[in-house]
């Protein structure tokens, strides 16, 4: 008996200093992870990758049911060794074509995806360590997906917002005036979501998205199908909620009239790795030499041409084209942004 007590004691002892020495070792990764994180930064990200098995499927009915047993998988990397820093306050594009993993990083940031290695900090924190953390001080509009009540006028979605969130009835108050003096919502605030326009309700998507005051706003695709008025009002408003809470703002989108608009910095990723991360302007300047001639034809209608000066004479494509039409006028522009990452996307930067 005396025996197997000391062996016992001895195996709780080894037991216990093992736990001890894996909590330590955790402190010590906290601690390390938090020593990077100076305070100033929204977003850190080192080495970031997701990879996703997936099924190699067969055609057919026979080949459905082979799939049902089969364990032919492959790996795709969405997103392979990723690093980026997002400074508070920033707004800053992060732009790709369809599938370049845009999503899949955004999901990693709100604690969605857990990253397959590398490192992820959101507000100092791990976001798939401590998602109910992450998700009080992170605000998202995912498309044209509502986060609020169908049934119910904008304000008692709100009010219900502020009380899940805990916000103290003085901020959420100035919450509203603030948003009174940017956008005019006094003729939507008592109005069902479901007799919304979509221009509306994208515009109370993101009015509830700040709402709580979060540190960093993720909006995904936040202007899709609206027309240009609209737009505009929600760039106003994105731009004065930035300069009134310093609020972080991500922004993924197709349209480049919002990329222009709002933000300094931009990011592309495409097929999963990071290509680009500077400001417009330095992007623009790799395309240096491309002009887009602009030619009006005898029906007032405007013919767009991209050219390279380097390779190509403007006088040479004017000639060239009054062969064909009569040309009541010509304008010749610096590439646009949309242009840059067109050519980009195509595969044409060096």
């Amino acid at each position: 008996m005396e025996y197997s007590y000391k062996n016992r004691a001895f195996t709780n002892y080894y037991h216990a200093d093992n736990y001890n020495i894996l909590v330590i070792a955790q402190k010590r990764k906290r601690e390390n992870e938090m020593s990077e994180y100076s305070g100033n930064e929204a977003v850190i990200m080192k080495n970031v990758c997701k990879d996703f098995k997936v099924l190699n499927r067969h055609e057919g009915l026979k080949g459905s049911i082979k799939d049902l047993f089969s364990r032919d998988y492959k790996t795709v990397s969405a997103v392979k060794d990723v690093t980026l820093t997002v400074n508070r306050g920033e707004i800053i594009g992060y732009l790709g074509p369809n599938g370049a993993g845009k999503s899949t990083t955004i999901k990693m940031m709100t604690g969605v995806l857990e990253p397959t290695s590398g490192e992820i900090l959101v507000n100092g924190k791990v976001p798939y360590k401590n998602r109910t953390e992450n998700c009080e001080n992170i605000g998202v509009v995912f498309g044209q997906r509502s986060q609020l009540w169908w049934s119910l006028p904008l304000i008692e979605s709100f009010k219900l917002l502020r009380d899940l969130y805990m916000v103290p009835e003085k901020d959420y108050q100035d919450m509203i005036a603030l948003y009174q003096s940017l956008v005019d919502i006094e003729p939507i605030l008592h109005k069902p979501v479901r007799e919304m326009s979509l221009g509306q309700r994208t515009l109370s998507d993101i009015l509830a998205a700040f709402l709580h005051n979060p540190p960093i706003v993720f909006l995904d695709e936040p202007t899709i199908g609206l027309d240009v008025s609209m737009k505009a009002k929600i760039r106003e408003l994105i731009l004065g909620l930035n300069k009134e809470k310093n609020t972080t703002v991500i922004l993924t989108t197709h349209d480049m009239g919002d990329v222009d608009a709002l933000c300094k910095r931009i990011v592309i990723i495409d097929k999963g790795t990071k290509i680009y991360d500077n400001d417009i302007d330095h992007l623009k300047t790799y395309f240096g030499s491309y002009r887009t001639l602009k030619i009006k034809r005898a029906d007032d209608t405007w013919e767009e041409t991209l050219i390279d000066d380097k390779t190509t004479d403007v006088m040479d494509v004017i000639m060239e084209k009054r062969k064909t039409m009569k040309i009541k006028d010509v304008k010749i522009d610096e590439i646009s942004t949309e242009e840059v990452i067109k050519k980009i996307y195509e595969g044409s930067a060096k």
